[in-house]
């Protein structure tokens, strides 16, 4: 079963999300980005008073990875509290497109009540996505 191929990838997630800053909003996101290597990189909702400035958890998850001179990626996972998982926001996804070489799995993940998981790739969210080839 795919999710099982992903455990360990949520479950980064998930530890993740305690560490969200989400003062605001309460709305707590934690996000793990699997390279091809395997590595795993993670990432929480960071908010801000001002709140243009709000980073999302699957942007610092990209940010951390590319930090660490990783651009290749297969999988991101994104956990919430939630009744349904929730798909990535819009600028997440074109940031993850950035970096999409076939097409990265999102694993989404709700944590109230019963755990749902849900896969789509990156190109189901993303439909006729603005890349480089655009320019």
């Amino acid at each position: 079963m795919e999710i099982q191929k992903y455990q360990t990838l949520i479950d980064a997630a998930k530890a993740v999300r305690k560490k969200s800053y989400a003062p605001y909003s309460k709305f707590k996101v934690g996000a793990a980005l699997l390279c091809n290597d395997g590595e795993i990189f993670v990432g929480c909702n960071v908010e801000n008073a001002s709140f243009g400035l709000t980073c999302c958890a699957e942007r610092n998850a990209i940010f951390n990875a590319i930090a660490m001179g990783k651009n290749k990626f297969r999988a991101i996972a994104v956990v919430v509290n939630s009744p349904q998982p929730c798909t990535p926001c819009g600028a997440c996804r074109q940031v993850l497109n950035e970096f999409n070489i076939d097409d990265i799995d999102i694993i989404m993940v709700n944590i109230r009540g019963k755990t749902k998981v849900e896969i789509t790739p990156l190109s189901e969210l993303l439909p006729r996505s603005f890349d480089a080839k655009s320019l």
